[in-house]
């Protein structure tokens, strides 16, 4: 269900990497799937939810972060499709998490409770 105000939709450049090539990594990463709106443009539908940072030494951009239920195996499954491991894993007070990049250069986080 929608509500205004609720962050449901986060759009990520492809940068100079091609749309097929970022798809096919997220494709094999996360399983996740796509409709095709012309030539220049892929949407996805995974679910979103997010949250500031207020850390001033933090992300500059925004910074996706993905849930696992295997941390280590999601991680190798991302340097598996070509994405590369920017922060290896650490602890927070959330759990563990990891930072990689995507094949156009996007940096996203993966986390988990354990």
């Amino acid at each position: 269900m929608r509500k205004t105000g609720k962050l449901d939709y986060l759009e990520m450049p492809a940068g100079g990497a091609s749309i097929d090539r970022v798809k096919a990594f997220y494709a094999h990463a996360f399983s996740w799937s796509f409709t095709d709106y012309g030539p220049g443009y892929s949407a996805f539908s995974e679910g979103l939810d997010g949250g500031f940072d207020g850390n001033p030494e933090g992300n500059a951009k925004p910074l996706p972060v993905l849930y696992s239920d295997e941390l280590e195996t999601t991680l190798a499954v991302i340097e598996e499709a070509g994405g590369k491991i920017v922060k290896p894993i650490f602890s927070f007070p959330g759990g563990r998490r990891f930072h990689f990049t995507d094949p156009a250069g996007n940096e996203l986080a993966v986390w988990s409770e354990t």
